[in-house]
């Protein structure tokens, strides 16, 4: 699920609209290098450079795209969406015959095959809850005797329940969050008809001049609940009312959720028999879909036409990216993660990003099948940590590496989580980013992060382990590209090894807490955070059969 909005801070519950504080930072931070601009960034720069010094000629990647949709009319997007080389656009053929209809730009799995598209879904604790209390909700239960798989299904079903069960805290932060949105919106109406315009930032609110009493207290009022949201300065007042709306309706729906069963959405509009994973020719290709924000901001971090003098610069040139979408508002369903995999791997993806996760798996074994499937033919899959300020190696997060029915862990998988940069402060770690020493394999910039928006060549801030994940998987694919004989596993060694880690000095605060300092080296496997520079470098000297490689450890004080 993407969780969130602006009241990450407040609310704890995940990635929002650059929660940070106020404090200025150039727009792609995280790009730069520590040594020349004294950013906590990849060092995307002295990357390219080292590689042209070398005379490097990339190869193209292709890079699949797992989320909420893309815009493929962006101005920055449209050069480096994969187009289906053996589908002919709009004929209403299976040209290629893989099942999929037109699937130009890749495929929309939460769609339906009259066009329609699942925008909203339930969360899994609930589905989970609901599918099987008429089984398991019985005083009379002798779970002794139920079967092994009933057992698994049972201690599944018990956690969500449990999960359902929200304190009074929780119902009066809720109450505080309406009374919040209720007196911002009072002031917003206030002030759109001082100043004459229907949209602002508080940037620009914070210029205005009011001229009457109402509007002067209007302004104080609007600027001071957006700073106590650490909302970001740049951020609309529309969307930010937005956000406000969209929480607060998600979690009355996750209140009333034990109680009322979540809409069928996936009934309604796609149709397929969920429980039968043969039934997988199902959706549309309408890649975009009805809220391609997040997706749209991921790829562009990840591939953004880059030196062509509109708007950003991706991490990764010479990428295609496969738009594939299987993000719903709510979390996602496991048989869409797997077969979007499938349909990755199956099309030339050399890498895939995941900038998704929830906390319940009911049919994990399909999405292992899947990964294990990726791993076999060599493809990359990166992973968003998620950011409920959760440790990962106590508290659950899926999908991950661990493949129960073979009891390993893939290879070929990485977990990311988000830092951050003392400018944004207060902690080189996100304070949102979940974490953990053995199951988190790097950090990756993520607060902050400017990127595309859809629907109007459109530009702007957001974080989340999401947009850390296509920093990774952008270098990942610089790799790929320059280094074309590296496998996926090579690509995980180098691209960990090559890490750098922050002086001890830099403050760093366990994630989710407020004064508990921390060492940030303790906070994943590596203890550090990416470095394209690096990465190329140690690349550069790479030599399979000389594996393991001693790790490039650098320190940035």
């Amino acid at each position: 699920m993407i969780r969130g909005t602006a009241l990450a801070i407040l609310m704890g519950c995940g990635m929002g609209l650059s929660s940070i504080a106020q404090s200025e930072i150039p727009k792609g931070w995280h790009l730069l290098d520590f040594e020349s601009n004294h950013i906590y960034g990849i060092s995307l720069p002295q990357a390219y450079a080292y590689l042209a010094s070398k005379n490097k000629k990339p190869q193209p990647v292709i890079v699949a795209v797992l989320d909420s949709g893309v815009d493929t009319t962006h101005e920055d997007l449209k050069p480096i969406l994969w187009r289906n080389p053996k589908e002919i656009p709009g004929n209403g053929i299976d040209d290629d015959k893989n099942g999929y209809i037109d699937d130009v730009f890749g495929w929309n799995f939460l769609g339906g095959k009259n066009g329609k598209s699942i925008k909203k879904a339930g969360d899994e604790r609930a589905r989970i809850y609901h599918k099987w209390k008429h089984e398991f909700l019985n005083s009379a239960l002798d779970t002794s005797q139920l079967s092994e798989t009933d057992k698994t299904r049972y201690a599944m079903w018990s956690k969500a329940a449990k999960e359902l069960n929200f304190s009074q805290e929780e119902m009066m932060d809720l109450m505080f969050i309406e009374v919040t949105a209720k007196a911002l919106k009072r002031h917003d109406k206030i002030l759109r008809q001082e100043m004459g315009v229907e949209e602002y930032t508080c940037e620009k609110l914070e210029k205005f001049e009011p001229i009457t009493k109402t509007a002067r207290d209007a302004k104080l009022g609007f600027l001071t609940v957006m700073k106590m949201l650490q909302i970001d300065p740049e951020e609309k007042n529309s969307h930010a009312l937005k956000e406000l709306d969209d929480y607060i309706e998600g979690k009355k729906e996750a209140f009333d959720s034990k109680d009322i069963a979540p809409p069928n959405y996936r009934a309604e509009i796609v149709g397929d028999q969920y429980e039968n994973f043969s039934d997988k020719y199902y959706g549309n290709n309408d890649v975009m879909g009805p809220g391609p924000t997040h997706g749209t901001h991921v790829t562009g971090i990840l591939g953004a036409k880059r030196n062509n003098g509109i708007g950003i610069d991706g991490v990764a040139d010479f990428v295609k990216i496969i738009t594939l979408r299987i993000v719903p508002d709510g979390d996602e369903y496991d048989k869409d993660i797997a077969l979007a995999i499938r349909y990755a791997v199956d099309h030339g993806a050399k890498i895939i990003n995941m900038s998704f996760g929830k906390s319940f798996s009911p049919e994990k074994a399909w999405v292992d099948s899947a990964v294990k499937y990726a791993e076999q033919k060599d493809v990359l899959i990166v992973h968003a940590a998620g950011n409920d300020a959760e440790d990962l190696d106590v508290t659950d997060n899926f999908p991950n590496p661990w493949l129960t029915p073979w009891k390993t862990y893939a290879k070929n998988y990485m977990t990311v989580g988000a830092s951050s940069d003392p400018l944004i402060g207060p902690s080189i770690a996100a304070d949102f980013s979940s974490y953990g020493q053995k199951n988190v394999d790097v950090f990756a910039p993520g607060v902050k992060i400017y990127s595309t928006i859809p629907h109007t060549n459109d530009y702007g801030n957001l974080q989340g382990t999401s947009m850390a994940t296509p920093i990774v998987s952008g270098i990942a694919a610089i790799l790929k590209s320059y280094f074309p004989n590296l496998t996926a596993v090579d690509i995980k060694q180098i691209i960990e090894q090559s890490t750098y880690k922050p002086a001890p000095s830099i403050p760093c605060l366990l994630p989710g807490q407020k004064q508990l300092s921390v060492s940030f080296g303790s906070l994943s496997k590596t203890g550090g955070i990416v470095s394209a520079l690096n990465a190329v470098k140690l690349a550069n000297d790479y030599k399979p059969a000389a594996n393991p490689i001693k790790p490039m450890i650098t320190s940035k004080k």
